[in-house]
């Protein structure tokens, strides 16, 4: 009988298709190498959009002097869930897609995180793996070192007693010296091997570093133990010649789609979003050009082009009419999925040269309209007001979305817009939040599609490390339902029930996937301990209620309030030996927002 997960892994096999030469294991120049796992915690085809990841395992995997070979294990199919526990069918070993070599044999495991709502994977793969949980219960030589990387992990408190290291930034440079280590030392002490590690830019290794903790969240300090763990650790952002090229290029397919990201960062420094954090950096065109030759030949029909800002993109016109090109030569099979576009950056050329593609889409758009297929255009004001949207320094001012919006209108391929708007932000009122209901009117009108819709996308405010924002308050999130019902209250009275259910859709995630996010982001590692015992209670993490969080926290003398607050100047930040945000910039936005929670609320005719 074949086994199923032994029957999944073949069935992925055979699909998977390596864009570029096969990979030469053999060509590995030193004796043993080391065996790197990465771990994913999503199922085949969304492990395929996990760029950095794959870009370190296709680096790993064609670089001869690399003394490692990368492998990958997913969340197959085929496993069944006992609680939030993830166990193989048939009590086979956990595997990975290249090896049938346990996962747990490995000598390192690379787990990514995307989300920090998402940090409780973590403990769900290595249970799988059969791996200690704790950093401290592992022991060098026997136990592979699990290494976090991602955006999960901006903060890296949470889950600092369960991980070894943790790759911040970029990983084309601090992995590599990670793996030449460990080969170097396979032999030695556990701690002499940490110490090496914490020495190369862009690792941290939590394990180094003493927390003094404050009563109900927080820290006093949180100091280095050795001479050898420095006081801060920089994330590491490398050049565009630095970068593999499989940093742009996803280097394997699934048959049917391929993967490209033309921009990495972004040329705004909004105080509330980590994408301006790197520098701003565009892919050489003749990488994308290559790579849609390549999909070409295999006949992958479908291109998502993954970028936050992908108007910001030097050449994208260009890489529209190769796009287009190459959906002629198909006869229209290709379908490309683009990423996000910012309204204020629109010309007549992009619209011009994207309605020439053929079959597209924009990803986070995934609605069901019906009526013309005309496109949508993603829009972000996030605050309806200007003042705030000065504030928190985004720059789509009214002004910018209207000349927007006169653009689309002359344009018959765009016949709805989605406008994302964030609410339970500090110095916010209830007219900031009533005014995005007439925001959305405006826009309704301005477009001038009778047959046109508007939805509105709310997101809570999240104070994310790493930003400006980072000691800001945050909104309970239990009371951002109320928020969004009065918003809709609002849009409803404006234009009447009819019109609303014709033409508007207000969207809004839920309140109770935020209450995890709320501690994962701002957290001490006294955070990991709550999450592991919430995973082995069997709770729904995903529909957790603020209740069930405020008791598991209490249990560990730890209050939700003291998550919530704002952090002051004078405070020690958890994340503090990673912190690279600039101080005054963090104390102007405190200020600021200070005084406009003090002013009087506008009155409902200015709302």
């Amino acid at each position: 009988m074949i086994r199923l997960l032994h029957s999944e892994i073949n069935a992925i096999q055979a699909r998977e298709i390596v864009l570029g030469p096969p990979y030469d294991l053999s060509a590995k120049t030193m004796a043993d190498p080391l065996r790197l796992v990465f771990l994913l915690p999503y199922g085949h085809e969304f492990s395929l959009l996990c760029m950095g990841p794959l870009a370190l395992y296709d680096l790993i995997n064609r670089s001869p002097d690399v003394p490692a070979a990368a492998e990958r294990a997913i969340v197959y199919d085929c496993l069944h869930r006992e609680g939030n526990r993830l166990l193989t069918p048939d009590g086979q070993p956990y595997r990975s897609i290249e090896s049938a070599v346990p996962v747990g044999d490995a000598d390192i495991l690379g787990v990514s995180i995307t989300h920090a709502g998402d940090l409780v994977s973590l403990i769900k793969l290595l249970d799988l793996a059969g791996v200690p949980r704790r950093s401290a219960e592992r022991r060098h030589g026997i136990h592979p070192l699990v290494v976090g990387g991602n955006g999960g992990f901006a903060n890296p408190e949470v889950m600092a007693d369960y991980l070894d290291v943790v790759a911040l930034g970029e990983g084309e440079r601090s992995v590599i010296e990670l793996t030449r280590i460990l080969h170097a030392n396979r032999g030695a002490d556990r701690h002499s091997v940490l110490e090496q590690l914490a020495q190369v830019p862009g690792l941290y290794v939590p394990g180094l570093y003493d927390c003094d903790f404050a009563p109900g969240g927080g820290v006093k300090a949180i100091r280095p133990r050795t001479p050898a763990a420095p006081e801060h650790v920089t994330p590491q952002y490398l050049k565009v010649t630095d970068l593999h090229p499989a940093h742009f290029v996803a280097p394997i397919s699934d048959g049917q789609r391929g993967m490209m990201i033309p921009t990495l960062g972004c040329r705004h420094t909004c105080n509330f979003c980590t994408l301006g954090v790197p520098d701003f950096r565009q892919a050489p065109l003749q990488i994308l050009q290559e790579y849609l030759e390549l999909l070409e030949r295999h006949h992958i029909t479908q291109v998502v082009v993954s970028s936050p800002t992908f108007t910001q993109y030097k050449h994208h016109c260009e890489l529209l009419e190769l796009l287009g090109q190459f959906a002629q030569r198909t006869g229209g099979q290709v379908s490309t999925i683009i990423g996000s576009v910012r309204a204020d950056e629109l010309t007549p050329r992009y619209l011009d040269a994207v309605a020439k593609v053929g079959d597209y889409g924009h990803l986070f758009t995934e609605l069901q309209l019906s009526g013309t297929p005309r496109g949508i255009v993603t829009i972000a004001p996030e605050f309806a007001r200007d003042d705030l949207v000065k504030t928190f320094g985004k720059t789509m001012t009214r002004q910018r979305v209207n000349k927007a919006l006169d653009l689309l209108a002359a344009h018959p391929h765009v016949g709805h817009i989605m406008l994302y708007f964030i609410v339970g932000a500090p110095g916010e009122h209830e007219d900031d939040r009533l005014s995005i209901a007439d925001y959305a009117v405006e826009v309704f009108e301005r477009l001038g599609r009778s047959d046109g819709t508007v939805i509105v996308k709310l997101q809570q405010f999240m104070p994310k490390p790493g930003t400006p924002s980072q000691r800001l308050s945050m909104a309970d999130p239990g009371l951002i339902d109320g928020y969004v019902e009065q918003i809709r209250r609002r849009l409803r009275a404006l234009v009447g029930q009819q019109a609303y259910q014709k033409h508007y859709r207000v969207l809004w995630g839920e309140s109770s996937r935020l209450y995890l996010e709320s501690v994962c982001l701002r957290g001490d590692r006294r955070i990991g301990p709550v999450l592991e015992e919430l995973h082995d209670s069997g709770a729904d993490l995903s529909q957790l209620s603020g209740d069930q969080l405020r008791e598991a926290l209490s249990a560990h003398g730890l209050q939700h309030e003291r998550f919530l607050r704002a952090f002051s100047m004078e405070e020690t930040l958890p994340w503090a030996v990673v912190d690279t945000v600039d101080f005054g910039k963090q104390a102007r936005l405190l200020a600021e927002l200070e005084r406009r929670a003090n002013r009087s609320p506008l009155p409902e005719s200015c709302a």
